[in-house]
């Protein structure tokens, strides 16, 4: 495991160097909120990067469910029972592995490791705009039904989950990069994916952290050049 602090956040990182899979811990005053829980035996290195920071784990935020951000959710509320659990209320139902869409959704099936055997249910669900610690939920829709950013209102950091990918060279999710394709094999929907990316750009964040790559500092240039990207890519396959 790989663990690098960028201000009030600590990104733990498994398998660097092959198939990244980035969990962060976010430093309150006096805990810690955990974003995203990582693969099946990250537990015990999870809770062991609190303890060198110094503070509890209180908070579990997860942007989505697949497996890959929340492996360890089982372990870790066996390791920290008190710990609260906050995930979107659409995508509760698929940490459930309930794969069905809603009235209005777009119908292409919902992709990527849909768990199937999480025993751990939510102690909260998150609804657009509200906090977390310091962090507030931002819908952001397209790799999951229920996909939530967070985003740091003291530091204006943005953990963006799988909304955005940075492996393989920065990418709106459902966009195809050549070196790292599987985020956009595990999209849903990628026209809601670029509408929520737009809505994530507004925001203006100073860190760009996501879940498949490294954080991007000042990353305004590199999202705008993302969303054209995915624009035209998206023109084209229109035949537009």
């Amino acid at each position: 495991m790989k663990m690098i602090r960028y201000d009030h956040i600590v990104q733990l990182t498994f398998f660097p160097r092959l198939f990244p899979v980035n969990c962060f811990l976010v430093e309150e005053q006096d805990d810690l909120t955990l974003v995203d829980a990582a693969l099946p035996f990250s537990a015990k290195a999870i809770v062991q990067a609190a303890e060198r920071i110094g503070k509890s784990i209180r908070r579990i935020a997860l942007t989505h469910a697949h497996d890959d951000h929340v492996g360890a959710l089982d372990r870790l509320k066996q390791m920290l029972p008190e710990a609260e659990v906050a995930i979107s209320a659409r995508d509760a139902r698929l940490l459930a592995g309930d794969v069905t869409l809603d009235p209005g959704e777009p119908p292409t099936p919902i992709r990527g490791g849909v768990p199937k055997a999480v025993r751990t249910r939510p102690d909260r669900l998150l609804a657009d705009g509200e906090r977390i610690g310091s962090l507030r939920a931002v819908a952001a829709p397209g790799h999951t039904p229920g996909l939530l950013a967070f985003l740091d209102e003291r530091s204006g950091a943005l953990l963006a989950g799988d909304a955005f990918q940075t492996r393989g060279g920065i990418a709106v999710s459902g966009q195809r990069k050549v070196l790292f394709p599987f985020p956009a094999w595990a999209t849903w929907h990628a026209e809601t994916a670029l509408a929520s990316a737009r809505r994530l750009q507004e925001l203006r964040p100073s860190l760009l952290a996501v879940g498949h790559g490294m954080p991007l500092q000042r990353p305004a240039a590199a999202i705008d050049r993302a969303i054209r990207e995915a624009e035209a890519a998206l023109e084209r396959r229109s035949g537009r």
